[in-house]
Protein backbone atom coordinates (compact mmCIF):
# COMPACT_ATOMS: atom_id res chain seq x y z
CA UNK A 1 0.00 0.00 0.00
CA UNK A 2 1.41 3.09 -0.89
CA UNK A 3 0.76 6.89 0.68
CA UNK A 4 0.92 9.50 -1.99
CA UNK A 5 0.30 12.29 0.40
CA UNK A 6 3.38 11.70 2.91
CA UNK A 7 6.02 13.35 2.27
CA UNK A 8 9.37 11.76 2.73
CA UNK A 9 11.37 11.71 6.04
CA UNK A 10 14.13 13.66 4.69
CA UNK A 11 14.77 17.51 5.13
CA UNK A 12 14.19 19.48 1.80
CA UNK A 13 17.34 21.53 1.05
CA UNK A 14 15.08 24.64 1.25
CA UNK A 15 14.07 23.87 5.25
CA UNK A 16 18.22 23.42 5.82
CA UNK A 17 19.09 26.95 3.89
CA UNK A 18 16.50 28.30 6.19
CA UNK A 19 17.69 26.70 9.03
CA UNK A 20 21.57 28.07 8.35
CA UNK A 21 20.36 31.63 7.68
CA UNK A 22 18.63 31.79 10.64
CA UNK A 23 21.27 29.72 12.66
CA UNK A 24 24.03 32.46 10.83
CA UNK A 25 21.79 35.59 11.83
CA UNK A 26 21.49 34.23 15.58
CA UNK A 27 25.52 33.86 15.55
CA UNK A 28 25.70 37.73 14.49
CA UNK A 29 23.09 39.20 16.87
CA UNK A 30 25.18 37.46 19.50
CA UNK A 31 27.86 38.35 18.44
CA UNK A 32 26.47 42.02 18.39
CA UNK A 33 25.73 42.16 21.72
CA UNK A 34 29.37 41.05 22.72
CA UNK A 35 30.58 43.96 20.75
CA UNK A 36 28.75 46.32 22.00
CA UNK A 37 29.16 45.44 25.45
CA UNK A 38 33.21 45.09 24.82
CA UNK A 39 33.16 48.89 22.85
CA UNK A 40 31.51 50.36 25.83
CA UNK A 41 35.06 51.52 27.79
CA UNK A 42 36.48 52.97 24.84
CA UNK A 43 33.69 54.92 23.91
CA UNK A 44 33.07 56.60 27.62
CA UNK A 45 36.61 57.43 27.35
CA UNK A 46 36.79 58.29 24.15
CA UNK A 47 33.57 60.79 25.16
CA UNK A 48 35.26 61.88 28.14
CA UNK A 49 37.88 63.19 26.72
CA UNK A 50 36.07 65.41 24.13
CA UNK A 51 33.11 66.45 26.70
CA UNK A 52 36.58 68.24 28.99
CA UNK A 53 36.55 70.71 26.14
CA UNK A 54 33.12 71.48 26.46
CA UNK A 55 30.88 73.96 28.65
CA UNK A 56 29.54 71.15 30.07
CA UNK A 57 29.58 70.27 33.94
CA UNK A 58 30.61 66.89 35.47
CA UNK A 59 27.09 66.31 36.03
CA UNK A 60 26.04 66.53 32.82
CA UNK A 61 29.02 64.52 31.40
CA UNK A 62 28.27 61.92 34.26
CA UNK A 63 24.56 61.93 32.80
CA UNK A 64 25.43 61.53 29.02
CA UNK A 65 27.79 58.80 30.50
CA UNK A 66 25.12 57.09 32.16
CA UNK A 67 22.88 57.39 29.01
CA UNK A 68 25.58 55.64 27.00
CA UNK A 69 25.51 52.55 29.54
CA UNK A 70 22.35 51.98 29.61
CA UNK A 71 22.08 52.45 25.74
CA UNK A 72 24.65 49.57 25.54
CA UNK A 73 23.09 47.49 28.36
CA UNK A 74 19.56 47.34 26.75
CA UNK A 75 20.75 46.89 23.31
CA UNK A 76 23.11 43.99 24.08
CA UNK A 77 20.12 42.06 26.00
CA UNK A 78 17.38 42.93 23.21
CA UNK A 79 20.64 41.65 20.62
CA UNK A 80 20.75 38.67 23.08
CA UNK A 81 17.25 37.58 23.36
CA UNK A 82 17.28 38.11 19.33
CA UNK A 83 19.98 35.35 19.17
CA UNK A 84 18.27 32.76 21.72
CA UNK A 85 14.84 33.34 20.12
CA UNK A 86 16.50 32.66 16.15
CA UNK A 87 18.95 29.56 17.25
CA UNK A 88 15.49 28.07 19.32
CA UNK A 89 13.52 28.69 15.68
CA UNK A 90 16.21 27.01 13.38
CA UNK A 91 16.51 23.94 15.68
CA UNK A 92 12.44 24.16 15.80
CA UNK A 93 12.77 24.19 11.70
CA UNK A 94 15.11 21.38 12.07
CA UNK A 95 13.32 19.29 13.74
CA UNK A 96 9.92 19.77 11.29
CA UNK A 97 7.75 21.35 13.97
CA UNK A 98 5.08 23.16 11.74
CA UNK A 99 4.54 25.48 14.74
CA UNK A 100 8.09 26.31 14.55
CA UNK A 101 7.19 27.72 10.90
CA UNK A 102 4.47 29.90 11.92
CA UNK A 103 6.53 31.41 14.87
CA UNK A 104 9.52 32.09 12.11
CA UNK A 105 7.07 33.80 10.22
CA UNK A 106 5.89 36.55 12.72
CA UNK A 107 9.15 37.08 14.72
CA UNK A 108 10.10 37.74 10.33
CA UNK A 109 7.45 40.49 10.22
CA UNK A 110 8.49 41.89 13.35
CA UNK A 111 12.16 41.90 12.39
CA UNK A 112 11.48 43.59 8.80
CA UNK A 113 10.13 46.55 10.61
CA UNK A 114 12.66 46.39 13.45
CA UNK A 115 15.40 46.67 11.08
CA UNK A 116 13.90 48.97 8.98
CA UNK A 117 13.46 51.21 11.96
CA UNK A 118 17.08 50.35 13.12
CA UNK A 119 18.33 51.46 9.56
CA UNK A 120 16.62 54.66 9.60
CA UNK A 121 17.56 55.87 13.20
CA UNK A 122 21.60 55.33 12.65
CA UNK A 123 20.98 56.95 8.86
CA UNK A 124 19.22 59.80 10.97
CA UNK A 125 21.60 59.94 13.87
CA UNK A 126 24.64 59.89 11.05
CA UNK A 127 23.32 62.88 8.84
CA UNK A 128 21.65 64.92 11.82
CA UNK A 129 23.18 64.40 15.55
CA UNK A 130 21.14 64.81 18.12
CA UNK A 131 20.55 68.10 20.05
CA UNK A 132 18.66 69.43 22.70
CA UNK A 133 18.15 72.71 20.93
CA UNK A 134 19.89 76.42 21.62
CA UNK A 135 18.45 77.01 24.89
CA UNK A 136 21.28 74.11 26.55
CA UNK A 137 24.27 74.56 24.41
CA UNK A 138 26.30 72.24 26.99
CA UNK A 139 23.52 69.23 26.33
CA UNK A 140 23.71 69.94 22.41
CA UNK A 141 27.55 69.67 22.51
CA UNK A 142 27.29 66.47 24.61
CA UNK A 143 24.67 64.97 21.42
CA UNK A 144 27.11 66.15 19.13
CA UNK A 145 29.96 64.02 20.45
CA UNK A 146 28.07 61.23 21.20
CA UNK A 147 28.43 59.91 17.59
CA UNK A 148 31.86 60.75 17.23
CA UNK A 149 32.51 59.07 20.39
CA UNK A 150 31.93 55.81 19.36
CA UNK A 151 34.83 53.64 17.24
CA UNK A 152 34.88 54.31 13.71
CA UNK A 153 33.46 50.81 12.92
CA UNK A 154 30.11 50.64 15.04
CA UNK A 155 27.56 52.38 12.94
CA UNK A 156 28.78 50.86 9.68
CA UNK A 157 28.31 47.62 11.44
CA UNK A 158 25.57 48.35 12.95
CA UNK A 159 23.99 49.59 9.42
CA UNK A 160 25.36 46.59 7.92
CA UNK A 161 23.44 44.43 10.50
CA UNK A 162 20.26 46.05 9.90
CA UNK A 163 20.25 45.37 6.18
CA UNK A 164 21.87 41.61 6.82
CA UNK A 165 18.83 41.51 9.32
CA UNK A 166 15.67 42.87 6.78
CA UNK A 167 17.63 40.22 3.58
CA UNK A 168 17.46 37.38 6.19
CA UNK A 169 14.36 37.22 7.39
CA UNK A 170 12.90 37.58 4.16
CA UNK A 171 14.79 34.63 2.67
CA UNK A 172 13.89 32.77 5.30
CA UNK A 173 10.08 33.76 5.17
CA UNK A 174 10.32 32.87 1.39
CA UNK A 175 12.44 29.48 1.68
CA UNK A 176 9.69 28.34 4.03
CA UNK A 177 6.29 29.28 1.97
CA UNK A 178 7.61 26.84 -1.20
CA UNK A 179 5.64 23.81 -1.84
CA UNK A 180 8.88 21.42 -1.06
CA UNK A 181 8.89 23.05 2.54
CA UNK A 182 4.89 23.10 3.21
CA UNK A 183 4.51 19.54 2.09
CA UNK A 184 7.68 18.26 4.57
CA UNK A 185 5.99 20.30 7.82
CA UNK A 186 2.76 19.23 6.83
CA UNK A 187 4.19 15.64 6.53
CA UNK A 188 1.90 12.28 7.70
CA UNK A 189 3.72 9.81 10.27
CA UNK A 190 4.23 6.53 8.57
CA UNK A 191 1.10 3.89 9.23
CA UNK A 192 2.08 1.40 12.35
CA UNK A 193 0.19 -1.68 12.55
CA UNK A 194 -0.38 -2.37 16.62
CA UNK A 195 -2.27 -5.20 18.24
CA UNK A 196 -5.70 -3.19 20.00
CA UNK A 197 -6.66 -5.21 23.14
CA UNK A 198 -10.38 -5.01 21.90
CA UNK A 199 -9.36 -7.34 19.05
CA UNK A 200 -10.25 -11.04 18.97
CA UNK A 201 -7.93 -13.31 19.37
CA UNK A 202 -6.53 -16.01 17.20
CA UNK A 203 -8.20 -19.03 16.57
CA UNK A 204 -5.85 -22.39 18.08
CA UNK A 205 -6.52 -25.67 17.18
CA UNK A 206 -5.68 -28.51 19.33
CA UNK A 207 -2.42 -30.05 18.90
CA UNK A 208 -2.38 -32.87 16.19
CA UNK A 209 0.14 -35.42 15.22
CA UNK A 210 2.02 -34.91 11.69
CA UNK A 211 -0.14 -36.55 8.91
CA UNK A 212 -2.89 -36.39 10.69
CA UNK A 213 -6.26 -35.12 8.84
CA UNK A 214 -7.36 -31.55 9.88
CA UNK A 215 -9.77 -31.03 12.91
CA UNK A 216 -13.76 -30.95 11.58
CA UNK A 217 -15.09 -27.74 11.66
CA UNK A 218 -17.75 -27.24 14.76
CA UNK A 219 -21.38 -27.77 14.20
CA UNK A 220 -23.21 -25.01 14.18
CA UNK A 221 -25.36 -23.99 17.64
Amino acid sequence: MSYPDRAPARRPAVVTAAVTVLAVMAVAALAYAVAGVAARGGTVDRFRAAAADTSAGPGQIDRMVTLIGVSTVLTAAVSLLAGLLLAGLALGLRAGRDGARTATWVVAGLGLVAGCCGLTLLVGQRATPLASGEDDRATAELFGLLADAYPSWWIPLGAGLSVGQVLGYLVVAVLLALPAASAWFRRRPAPSVSYHPSASPPVQFPHQPPGAPPAPPHPPR
